[in-house]
Order: C-alpha cells, then structure tokens, then sequence
C-alpha cells in the first residue's frame, strides 16, 4: 500500500494550502533561522482620505520585495511612483536590508524601474504569451 496518493483539487481550500505552506516554512525557518517576514503598505490616499493606490511589499530573508505597485492614471506623471519606490528604499535600509526586488509585465513599466536605478535580472518570455514578465532588483 502506498504511504501517499496525488490528488489534483479543481477548488483548493485555505486549509489545503496551508497543509503545503506551514511545513515548506517550517523547513525554510530550521535551514535559516526566523525570515523576519513583515508586511510594509505604503498608501496613496485622496482628497477624502481613501485609497486609490500605493506600493504593497513584503520584507523577509533580508530583502524588501515589491509586491504591487499601482498609480491611478490620473496621478500619473506626478512621481508619486518614484516617491512609493523612495519610501520603500528608505524603509528597506532603515530594517537593514540587502535590498529590493520586484518584478513587472513588458506591457507595464520596465522601463520605469530602470530609470530609478533598478536592475534586470531575469525575464520569463512568454508570460503572457507574447510578452515577458521581468524581474529587477536595486541592491543598496
């Protein structure tokens, strides 16, 4: 008898994937040590104080990663996605990270992220097809 079978789940549930998450990071802690994970929001807000955008990251294994990013075109050409990636620096340096990495679409702004001095290090082609999803860091 097999000690295990493969099941393919059309709608996993929370549980399903935390029977997959809590021991990969249990693991990850015992070959590490604690990753110092903490989540960092930096908001754009409006006139009546609600959200319309801003920079999420996550800070973990002594790095800052971007997670999302967003501008309303309406705000665009004002630097206020320069000023989100500043503050998320100054954040990055102020918890002693090594640095910041982030990921785009061809079709958002790679080029961007390389006017504000940030790296490509990677380029998945074909994700979506016909496109590529790149990856760019800034190490301080």
């Amino acid at each position: 008898m097999p000690k295990a079978t493969i099941a393919i789940l059309d709608n996993p549930s929370e549980e399903d994937h935390q029977a997959i998450v809590n021991p990969l990071l249990a693991f990850n802690n015992a070959q590490t040590g604690d990753d110092g994970y903490e989540q960092i929001a930096i908001m754009l807000k409006n006139e009546a104080g609600s959200a319309v955008g801003g920079l999420w990251a996550k800070l973990y294994y002594d790095w800052l990663f971007v997670e999302l990013l967003f501008v309303p075109e309406n705000l665009r050409g004002e630097d206020f996605g320069t000023k989100l990636l500043a503050q998320a620096e100054q954040i990055a340096r102020q918890k002693t990270c090594v640095g910041i990495w982030l990921d785009t679409f061809s079709f958002q702004a790679p080029g961007f992220y390389e006017k504000n001095g940030y790296e490509r290090f990677g380029t998945l082609e074909d994700y979506p097809k016909g496109r590529a999803r790149i990856f760019f860091r800034k190490v301080f």
